[in-house]
């Protein structure tokens, strides 16, 4: 017999306009649990929290942990686990990668079927889209700001900031077209920082370089 972990939560407005007290809850989860012959191993509450947001529920947070590989999240509806879309993906991701299944009893999804994979992995695909929307709003947005010669992030080597624009120091300009010269030329990134090292030249803030520092250094000069 598999084992699953029961989460329900109730907002004081929620429990007296919805009517689906805390109670009503968890004898559904348990019922579910019987039904498709899942041991109940414990039912994590959240009493008079909101949903608007994962931070502050102890309760959320504790069944996420404690549900494992091969078992199941059984809640009342997903609104009791989130009302955004953000946490809904955030929540299923998390539970994928335990290799855990979702069930929901309002919506009828359950992760332990062909269908309820099906939105499981709809749910994945959707926040991996909201992922490159980001990097590309990102990226847009750095590139911007680079074409107009401003700063953003840290200062890199080469330039200096004045009055938020970026204005090249010829000292370290020389040294970034040296870099790029040796990567070109087939020079491992490691030994480019230790040739930099060994030839007493700083890094921007004042420490070793590193293939890591070097690397930063290529990419920036190529985004």
């Amino acid at each position: 017999m598999k084992t699953a972990i029961g989460y329900i939560r109730v907002s004081t407005q929620g429990q007296a306009v919805e009517g689906v007290s805390l109670e009503t809850q968890k004898a559904k989860i348990a019922a579910w649990c019987e039904l498709n012959d899942y041991t109940l191993v414990e039912v994590f509450t959240d009493a008079g929290l909101s949903g608007k947001s994962m931070t502050g529920r102890e309760g959320l947070q504790a069944a996420l942990k404690a549900t494992g590989k091969d078992m199941a999240l059984v809640t009342y509806s997903i609104s009791r686990l989130a009302r955004s879309t953000k946490d809904m993906i955030a929540i299923a991701e998390r539970l994928k990668k335990a290799g855990a299944d979702l069930v929901s009893l309002t919506e009828k999804i359950d992760t332990t079927t062909a269908t309820g994979r099906m939105v499981f992995r709809l749910l994945a695909s959707l926040a991996e889209f909201e992922r490159e929307q980001i990097g590309e709003r990102t990226k847009a947005a750095l590139a911007h700001l680079k074409a107009q010669g401003e700063v953003y992030g840290t200062v890199p080597f080469g330039y200096r900031a004045v009055e938020r624009r970026l204005v090249e120091v010829k000292a370290e300009a020389r040294v970034v077209a040296d870099i790029c010269r040796m990567r070109d030329s087939g020079a491992a990134l490691r030994d480019i920082a230790r040739h930099l090292n060994d030839s007493g030249i700083a890094s921007k803030r004042g420490g070793q370089w590193y293939a890591s520092t070097v690397r930063y250094v290529i990419n920036r000069q190529a985004a």
